[in-house]
């Protein structure tokens, strides 16, 4: 008997992905899906609630739940660099149009202009 009873299907269940993970190309997929695996422990009592003799829909229902908050926390992330990123181009954009507008036009002469070109050839 176990000193926790609502792991002992879901270990059982991610025991048998073992064979799984082994056969996964990379060393990096194989961590990715023990940790997913592993995260499944986070919802152990939802998963033993439902009463299929076989877990796995549970389970993969759970990994479902938690790349899907996952992608969650990811695109408001993005979105609010997105807005920030904007908010900085809009100040750039005002602050290059202000420093255009405000600037002091200077005509040079003909014979000015002549004279500087030739110093700098």
């Amino acid at each position: 008997m176990s000193l926790f009873p609502e792991e002992n299907v879901l270990t059982r269940e991610i025991e048998a992905w073992r064979g799984f993970i082994e056969k996964l190309p990379s060393e990096d997929d194989k961590a990715i899906m023990i940790k997913l695996l592993n995260d499944c422990y986070k919802y152990a009592i939802a998963i033993n609630i439902h009463d299929h003799p076989f877990p796995a829909e549970p389970v993969i229902m759970a990994l479902l739940l938690s790349q899907h908050k996952l992608i969650n926390q990811l695109k408001s992330v993005i979105q609010s660099k997105q807005t920030n990123n904007e908010r900085i181009c809009k100040h750039t954009r005002n602050n290059f149009r202000e420093m255009k507008s405000s600037r002091p036009r200077v005509s040079i002469s003909s014979n000015l202009k002549q004279n500087l070109s030739c110093s700098v050839l």
